[in-house]
């Protein structure tokens, strides 16, 4: 007896192949949608560190991580020692160290504008998650812009966020200034350039490479 040899129909593949796109467009889709919110959150970065800056000025008259009287304005907690800044008006240290953490006043930063109920957070240096991080994890930290961290960048203060993938910085940039990342206020350097090093053309970026991002204000 011939044996009866069975098959998919054209039809059968047919509603196959409609669910794997589906479930492809919904996958791309889904990805889409978590991109876009680490670019809200890194973009949420720079827009609510000024406002710490501000408020602070407005209930002490001083700068965070400046503060020459941060003990005074300070509340007083168990284990949490608080350093005074110089008073000099600018927010000193360095923003990256050897272990991409800020130094000086930079690092005194975070625990005077926590301290001050602006900023959450842990208030002990020492705690691994004092120094913030971004919505890719890395480290994020302020300070004067005397000595910009990106060449040639101008203002009055400067906050760098490092480890954003290019593909991030280029929409981030977008959202929040030009569009163009060696210009504007805005900018992006390779996390390996390190400071003093000149901003990086939005056409040179490499999307899946890891980039500091700066801006001034």
């Amino acid at each position: 007896m011939r044996s009866q040899q069975s098959g998919f129909t054209l039809v059968e593949i047919a509603i196959v192949l409609v669910i794997i796109g589906l479930l492809l467009g919904g996958i791309l889709k889904g990805q889409e949608l978590i991109n876009s919110a680490k670019v809200k959150n890194l973009a949420n970065d720079f827009r609510v560190i000024p406002t710490y800056i501000y408020a602070y000025q407005d209930k002490f008259k001083s700068l965070p991580g400046d503060d020459n009287q941060a003990t005074t304005h300070l509340p007083t907690v168990a284990g949490v020692t608080v350093n005074n800044g110089d008073g000099n008006g600018v927010v000193g240290g360095t923003l990256f160290d050897a272990t991409q953490k800020p130094t000086g006043e930079a690092l005194e930063f975070w625990q005077h504008v926590r301290l001050a109920n602006l900023a959450p957070g842990p208030n002990v240096q020492t705690d691994a998650a004092y120094v913030p991080t971004n919505a890719v994890g890395g480290n994020i930290a302020v300070a004067s812009a005397g000595t910009p961290y990106i060449l040639t960048m101008t203002g009055t203060y400067q906050v760098c966020s490092r480890g954003i993938l290019g593909k991030f910085v280029k929409q981030l940039d977008i959202q929040m200034d030009d569009g163009q990342t060696n210009t504007g206020s805005m900018r992006a350097v390779a996390d390996t350039s390190g400071a003093g090093s000149a901003a990086v053309a939005t056409n040179t970026i490499n999307e899946a490479d890891p980039y500091t991002v700066c801006m001034t204000f």
